[in-house]
């Protein structure tokens, strides 16, 4: 073993190829999990019907590079994203829009809002929820406090365990309000789904023969900080090799500056002997107890079987001490201060890498993820 690499989801994939097919290294790679793709991993159902396990996943990218560099190992197909969410029993789409105006104002009203938006934002195709909140007309503002009040205050308090104004701002920020009546949940020049499956795509990215794959292994069982000398011991053993840890960071070091917080998903999967459980792909009902939303995989990518499976989400605290994922890190002002701690210790240990969205602590898109990975790439040659 010339490197090890902590993790066999889309970062950790990445690094390891380049390791093996550009270092010419040796790579193990370890993982928790029964199979290989991480967050990314799919299968066929008892149904026939192609699900995510961890949910939704499109890649979409504005970077071509990126694009480029996923087109390497898998055939991808032109897929848009399309999402809705139910407020007081309407369906409108996400991100908002001119439509969903139209839907919760008379005909007249509408009209004088949409010209009131056109008016204080110009050419602009959209904003964030916290920029209209801010604008000096109040009519719109108030149409921005109904969207608020009604959905991203309620859907932020159930993903995040926390209510809206303790989460950091850019969670707020990632869904903006549109200025036409355009759909589409992404912008990105790029937005497509594996032509088979992202399973595929993993089995060709992590296939060479520089690479040895180990999974359901507890990499923490294996592995020991040593804070005094600022070593890595892999099974009481020192090795001056690369390790690319992707996992959560408080963990590998023992939550010695306390545990960051991170939120699990449990989803509840149905099948119903039906053509279509809804209108898109992924509705979110904010207003629901206790689940945050829906996706319907025979439309994630659009698939002709019979009936319909979809998940239904409920976002909960993560617990390392029972068995669940860590999903999303939790990024207010105190966690990050734990973060940053945690970080200085781990740049102090000159063989340890991190990335990923739970050792970087950060909310990755998969495209963001794959560029974080690209660029450890770039440290390690």
């Amino acid at each position: 073993m010339e490197a090890l690499v902590i993790g066999c989801g889309l970062t950790g994939s990445v690094i390891a190829r380049f390791l093996a097919e550009k270092l010419n290294k040796k790579v193990v790679i370890w993982d928790r999990r029964n199979h290989v793709g991480g967050n990314m991993y799919d299968y066929y159902d008892e149904q026939g019907i192609l699900v995510h396990k961890y949910g939704p996943h499109t890649f979409h990218t504005k970077k071509k590079y990126l694009y480029d560099y996923m087109c390497r190992f898998a055939e991808w197909k032109e897929y848009k994203l399309t999402c809705m969410a139910q407020i007081n029993g309407k369906f409108t789409p996400t991100p908002f829009n001119f439509q969903t105006i139209d839907d919760f104002y008379d005909k007249k009203e509408a009209a004088d809002l949409k010209k009131r938006i056109r008016n204080e934002f110009g050419n602009k195709a959209t904003a964030t929820v916290v920029e209209v909140l801010n604008c000096n007309d109040e009519k719109i503002k108030k149409y921005a406090q109904f969207l608020f009040d009604n959905d991203y205050s309620l859907y932020t308090a159930k993903q995040w365990g926390i209510s809206a104004n303790e989460v950091d701002p850019s969670i707020l920020k990632r869904v903006p309000l549109r200025f036409s009546y355009d759909i589409g949940y992404f912008d990105d020049e790029y937005q497509v789904m594996p032509a088979t499956t992202f399973t595929d795509f993993f089995k060709s990215l992590l296939n060479h023969k520089n690479i040895e794959i180990k999974l359901s292994i507890e990499a923490l069982e294996h592995l020991n900080v040593d804070l005094q000398n600022n070593k890595v011991f892999i099974d009481g053993e020192y090795k001056d090799i690369p390790i690319i840890y992707t996992g959560a960071l408080d963990e590998l070091f023992d939550n010695c500056y306390g545990k960051l917080p991170y939120r699990s998903l449990r989803f509840e999967w149905k099948y119903e002997d039906i053509d279509s459980k809804q209108d898109a792909p992924v509705v979110a009902y904010p207003q629901a107890e206790g689940f945050t939303r829906i996706t319907e995989y025979k439309k994630l990518p659009v698939q002709d079987v019979k009936g319909t499976t979809y998940a239904v989400e409920y976002p909960l605290s993560y617990n390392e001490n029972v068995k669940m994922e860590p999903y999303y890190p939790v990024l207010t002002e105190k966690s990050q201060r734990i973060y940053s701690k945690y970080l200085e210790k781990a740049s102090n240990i000159k063989n340890l890498f991190l990335a990923g969205r739970l050792a970087d602590f950060k909310y990755y898109n998969m495209d963001q993820a794959l560029e974080r990975a690209l660029n450890i790439c770039k440290e390690l040659n």
